[in-house]
């Protein structure tokens, strides 16, 4: 028999992880998060995960080193981080943005700041 749960997270009971990242909605192949108004000139270390990343800008902008690429983000921009890619965030500017990540990153410590 298929799993026909369905979830809300409500917004203010949202938990939020050590990097600042607030969980969204989890399933069990993928999971939502949200950055909000991260401050501009953040330098985040390069990290890789076991995860694949795909975002969406909602607001600001920041610069997305990858494996040699570097890519430039401002709200409407999507983007993809695959699973096992070395990269690194700036933000430039206060950044708000949603992404998804799968397997769903919060999960067996995935999400833990290397």
């Amino acid at each position: 028999m298929p799993d026909t749960t369905i979830k809300k997270v409500e917004a203010r009971s949202s938990p939020r992880g050590e990097m600042g990242q607030k969980y969204l909605v989890a399933g069990k192949r993928v999971s939502m998060r949200l950055w909000v108004q991260e401050p501009g000139g953040k330098v985040k270390a390069p990290t890789t995960r076991e995860y694949e990343t795909v975002g969406y800008v909602i607001s600001g902008s920041a610069r997305l080193d990858l494996e040699g690429q570097t890519l430039n983000l401002k709200a409407g921009d999507s983007w993809l981080v695959p699973a096992g890619a070395t990269h690194q965030y700036t933000i430039l500017e206060p950044f708000t943005a949603v992404e998804a990540t799968a397997p769903p990153a919060e999960v067996h410590g995935r999400d833990t700041p290397a």
